[in-house]
């Protein structure tokens, strides 16, 4: 089983929960559609990787950065940054058919995350930031989501158990893009102005 790292514990998720279409710009820019519900998905544990791919069964991955949430005693206890990677052209192939998303979104390695560190009093000021070789390429936070974290837990729990461990994926903003092989990838999670966690991978 795949593990994650929270205030410097092992945690091992059963399960990590995407929200999707969660930013306006993010829907506009991939040419969707606002949905008139919450868009959820799942991807398994053995999706989780240390190690950050450009490429997956012969296709490049697109890279989606977000901030995930680690849930203990049915409640929002971690925040982390999380890389929610896409076979983006087969994506589009299975969509097309109005086929389940699994094969583009739930491979092995399609989840790549920071240490998890213990929630700040104002959730509602988390935000995230993600430059590629030393350039801003996504930036955004809750005050710019459909669905901000305290609701989606609750939306989540009306038809899901989340277990101890498990984490929630929130959706990405605007400024996705292929994962270039050598590229580095700086993420950063802040609280208003003040710097909560960093963390930067090298793609291979």
């Amino acid at each position: 089983m795949q593990t994650i790292t929270v205030n410097g514990h092992t945690r091992t998720p059963s399960k990590i929960v995407c929200i999707g279409r969660n930013y306006v710009a993010h829907i506009a820019e991939l040419g969707n559609e606002i949905p008139d519900a919450m868009v959820v998905f799942n991807k398994p544990n053995s999706a989780i990787d240390t190690q950050l791919r450009s490429t997956a069964g012969g296709e490049a991955l697109h890279y989606e950065g977000e901030l995930a949430f680690v849930v203990s005693g049915g409640q929002l206890a971690a925040v982390g940054f999380g890389l929610d990677l896409t076979r983006r052209e087969l994506q589009s192939t299975l969509k097309a058919k109005g086929l389940p998303w699994e094969r583009a979104k739930a491979f092995d390695g399609a989840a790549v995350f920071s240490e998890f560190m213990s929630l700040p009093d104002n959730i509602a000021a988390l935000s995230l930031q993600l430059d590629i070789n030393g350039v801003t390429r996504q930036s955004g936070g809750v005050e710019l989501m459909m669905y901000a974290p305290a609701v989606i837990l609750r939306e989540l729990q009306q038809f899901m158990t989340l277990e101890d461990g498990d984490v929630i994926m929130t959706g990405t903003p605007e400024g996705v893009g292929v994962v270039e092989p050598g590229a580095l990838f700086e993420a950063r999670v802040k609280n208003g102005d003040k710097l909560l966690l960093e963390a930067s991978w090298v793609a291979c």
